[in-house]
């Protein structure tokens, strides 16, 4: 097996990883603890299933710090296709997303505290605390919405690389693309238009998964051996 095959499937498997924990934190916890503008039966979900918060938390930060690794990985594998791009694809994969994800982990935190009935909060009523929890999740999902505008530009010179690097079907790095405009179109419609963000949702959600198939191909049939010019522009 050549090194560029054994780089790229080293990087599919975190890439692989990724995809798989990412959606417990960012989807699933989500989709069973909020419920829409009732914040009381949302502080009750947290009271009852608090180990459940706890682990979408757990997935959050996982998945981050598997994706300093996936970057990394990517930069070394197309680092000789185009160091400037490569450069890019860490800043925006790595280097600016990475840190909002973490700091935006405290609104989840803040929201476990106020349920949590500790003394120092008993000069709240309930449905104060109720309404606060509620705030800090809806802050932590504006959070990750934020996240997501970088979750999006990091992909574009991800697609480049890809399409110069001639080890990797061209085609996957069109569909990159595609997922990364998906992803701005989603994140801006969220925070600048949100009248419009469930229908553009509705669009853009499947087109975010274009981002998939590459996860697969570099899994499953890494990369071929590096042109011996490959492109350095």
């Amino acid at each position: 097996m050549s090194s560029t095959q054994q780089q790229a499937r080293a990087a599919g498997v975190l890439y692989l990883l990724l995809a798989l924990i990412a959606p417990i934190g960012l989807l699933y916890v989500p989709g069973k603890l909020i419920v829409s503008w009732n914040a009381t039966a949302t502080a009750d979900n947290i009271r009852t299933s608090e180990w459940l918060l706890r682990i979408g938390i757990a997935s959050e930060l996982i998945h981050q710090v598997i994706a300093v690794f996936l970057v990394l990985a990517l930069y070394r594998l197309f680092k000789p296709v185009n160091e400037t791009l490569a450069k890019q694809m860490v800043i925006l994969g790595a280097l600016v997303s990475v840190p909002i994800v973490f700091v935006n982990v405290l609104n989840e935190i803040a929201a476990l505290v106020l349920v949590s009935g500790s003394d120092f909060l008993s000069v709240f009523e309930k449905p104060q605390l109720d309404a606060l929890a509620y705030l800090f999740l809806r802050l932590h999902s504006r959070g990750i919405t934020v996240a997501s505008i970088f979750w999006g530009l990091w992909l574009f010179p991800f697609a480049l690389l890809v399409i110069r690097s001639g080890f990797i079907p061209r085609a996957l790095g069109v569909l990159l693309m595609i997922a990364g405009v998906a992803y701005l179109a989603s994140a801006f419609a969220t925070l600048g238009l949100p009248q419009y963000a469930p229908l553009v949702s509705q669009v853009a959600l499947p087109l975010e998964a274009a981002e998939l198939p590459i996860i697969f191909w570099l899994v499953i049939w890494g990369a071929k051996t590096r042109p011996a010019l490959a492109p350095a522009v």
